[in-house]
């Protein structure tokens, strides 16, 4: 009966030290990245389907801020092109008299070369033949010259328009709301009706699927620690109910900092600690700001 008595006093005490022993290295709270998704262009918000708790994918449109004023730009825009280009000059019409002239003069300063040459006409007559083509050539000279210039300059002016155009459209396009990121909507800034400035915070939006906790540990834990190391995280329901996840070490902090009040470490008396976020894939039940473990 001592014999019995002393072993069962053993393991007593064997099962007082496990229970002593911690199930987890370090606490921390479950978080995700968050998104602000703000106005990026001023008017009457016409269209905003967003609730709060909404999953969203990538590239989802939710939203459409007024845009019948850049429409009205973009068709004044087009007008003005159309003015440009209508006054853009045939050149070859508008220099034809002129070439005709030179070739006529040029026939007229052959004819007098000739001429010249048999002794029947003075040289008086082919030199101003020879001037008369001279002047006509530098005539046409300057057309063609002002005809560019003109030309040129309403090229650029056209090149103007269409950059106007293309920022117009840009503008239109920043007026469609869509989502930056693929995830959970977790506040709604806006109601639909409102009138909305640029930069306006419309609603907040993190990827719950793809989570992490941050949690603190000591420099002597730190030396046990990598990234990318696979550990156990904890989801803390209360009551003792807790479900595991697979964890990876996602980030280390490469400071130290003071102890937050809030959190524990294994150390209690440690004053400085190093943050770091282990990642997780959520299945749908770990929510923002929950308390979690991690055993490394």
């Amino acid at each position: 009966m001592k014999k019995f008595m002393t072993i069962a006093s053993a393991i007593l005490i064997l099962a007082s030290c496990g229970n002593n022993e911690k199930e987890y290295d370090a606490t921390g709270t479950f978080e995700a990245t968050e998104t602000t998704v703000s106005a990026e262009q001023s008017g009457t918000l016409l269209r905003f389907s967003v609730s709060e708790g909404d999953s969203l994918a990538y590239g989802q449109e939710v939203g459409l801020v007024d845009t019948t004023q850049l429409w009205l730009k973009i068709q004044q825009m087009g007008a003005t092109k159309t003015v440009y280009q209508s006054q853009k000059p045939d050149m070859e019409k508008q220099i034809a008299a002129t070439r005709q002239q030179l070739a006529k003069a040029r026939q007229d300063q052959q004819r007098y070369k000739e001429l010249v040459a048999d002794g029947a006409a003075p040289s008086k007559m082919l030199d101003d033949a020879t001037s008369q083509v001279q002047v006509l050539q530098k005539q046409l000279e300057a057309q063609v010259s002002t005809l560019n210039i003109q030309l040129s300059t309403l090229n650029s002016q056209q090149s103007t328009i269409d950059v106007q155009v293309n920022q117009l459209y840009d503008q239109l396009r920043k007026c469609h709301v869509t989502t930056p990121v693929k995830g959970t909507v977790l506040e709604k800034y806006v109601e639909q009706g409102e009138f909305v400035a640029v930069g306006k915070p419309l609603f907040k939006i993190a990827d719950t699927e793809q989570m992490f906790i941050r949690a603190y540990v000591t420099s002597a834990q730190l030396q046990h620690i990598k990234v990318g190391q696979q550990v156990k995280v904890f989801a803390d329901y209360g009551n003792d109910q807790k479900k595991e996840y697979s964890g990876t070490v996602s980030w280390i902090s490469s400071r130290s900092e003071f102890t937050p009040k809030t959190i524990l470490t294994d150390d209690e008396r440690a004053d400085l600690v190093y943050a770091l976020k282990v990642a997780i894939r959520n299945d749908g039940y770990v929510k923002i700001g929950m308390y979690g473990e991690v055993k490394f």
